[in-house]
Order: structure tokens, then sequence, then C-alpha cells
């Protein structure tokens, strides 16, 4: 399969979705936040992404260049909502609808829903390592999405432990270009407070990952 034959979906939903209070508001904040998406990063999406039977989303990106950070925007400006990500690559089957990713099928979105049963069948099964959210394209690379599967599952399990505090602070170092005294001044705080925070919640080990999860996906483009 040549790369320019290669989309990637990221199909989603929102975890525990029918215990939630308030569904409009978080409706609402759904449709920001991939409104949000769609703008920034429109030059690498092939279809926009939207919601799906209220709970879901999905999208269609043209290659792995942001795949991550979309992902992480989403989980960012979803929280505290808890959201499940399931990432396929490869090709599809019905000519691009642009504006309507619902309209479109093909092994990419077939393994996108993939991941996310695979990710709702580890939830119940204790032995098996957890995360939530999961890559898969074809049987040739399938060592390659095995060994990125591991890292997303570790980011899991550091984020897991975030407080809330963590979360804003960490949130507050994105959006401040990774930079610990642009954030301290957003904040109001200490740098050396910016620096514990990211310390405790183990920030540079989940960035460097995620990275290098990226890295690899974009190097399948090139």
């Amino acid at each position: 399969m040549s790369a320019t034959n290669m989309y990637v979906a990221v199909i989603g939903d929102i975890i525990d979705s029918r215990s939630l209070n308030n569904r409009n508001q978080y409706q609402q904040q759904f449709k920001e936040t991939l409104a949000y998406v769609n703008t920034t990063y429109h030059a690498d999406i092939a279809s926009r992404f939207m919601i799906t039977l209220g709970d879901g989303f999905q999208g269609l990106l043209l290659n792995g260049n942001n795949v991550m950070n979309i992902v992480l925007d989403i989980e960012e400006k979803m929280d505290p909502l808890r959201l499940r990500f399931g990432i396929g690559i490869g090709e599809v089957s019905t000519s691009i609808a642009t504006e309507n990713s619902a309209e479109i099928d093909g092994p990419v979105y077939h393994y996108a829903r993939q991941m996310i049963e695979d990710i709702e069948r580890k939830a119940t099964q204790r032995t098996q390592s957890q995360s939530n959210m999961m890559i898969y394209s074809t049987e040739a690379t399938l060592a390659e999405d095995n060994l990125l599967n591991a890292i997303l599952s570790l980011c899991t399990a550091i984020k897991s432990k975030w407080s809330d505090r963590q979360k804003e602070i960490i949130r507050a170092y994105r959006a401040n270009e990774n930079n610990q005294n642009k954030t301290a001044q957003a904040l109001n705080i200490a740098q050396s407070s910016v620096h514990r925070a990211l310390h405790s919640a183990r920030y540079v080990t989940y960035a460097t990952s995620i990275t290098t999860v990226s890295t690899v996906l974009k190097q399948r483009w090139e």
C-alpha cells in the first residue's frame, strides 16, 4: 500500500456517557472542540471531524503528521470527560466526502472501530494492559503497531495519576510553547512550582513517549 493511498481515521467516544448529567452542556463542548480541531488542523483533514450517535465522533486525516496532537487536544478540551480513541491507518473504499465523514467507508474506518472494540474489551479484563487509545494499520506493520500501543498504554497509566492541578499546569505548559517561565507567568505562580508539577506528573516521560509515537506515524508518509 503506497503512502498516497493511506489515510488516518480517528474514531472516539465518551466512556460511560450514559451516566452523564448536563448532556446538553457536554454536547456543546463537543461541538466547540471539534470545530477547533477542524479549523486548527484543516491542512491535514480529508473529511471534517463530526459528532456521531450523540457521544461519539470521527474524522479522516490525509496523513499522520498531527494525529497525536489532534487526539491530545480533543482529550484536553473535553476534560474531565474520559474518552477512548481508535486510530486506523489504511485505504478508503468510497469517495471522500469532505463535510461528512459518516459517508466514507473502507479498511481505514474498520481498523479504527476495531481498536475501539479492543479498548472496551481490555477494560473488562484485568490481566490485559489498558489504554484509552490504540492504533492499527495492516499486518505488514503489526509488530510496529504493537510497540506503539504498548507505549500508549504506558502513557495512559501515567496520565491516570494526574491531579486536576497538574492537568491545569500541563495545559498551560502546552499552550505556552512548553516554556516553564511563560507558564508560570500565565498562571501567576513560581517557575519552581511549574517544574515540580511537571516532574511529579512524569510529564517529560509522557511527552517524549507521545512524540515517539507521532514521529513513527509521520514517517509512514515519507
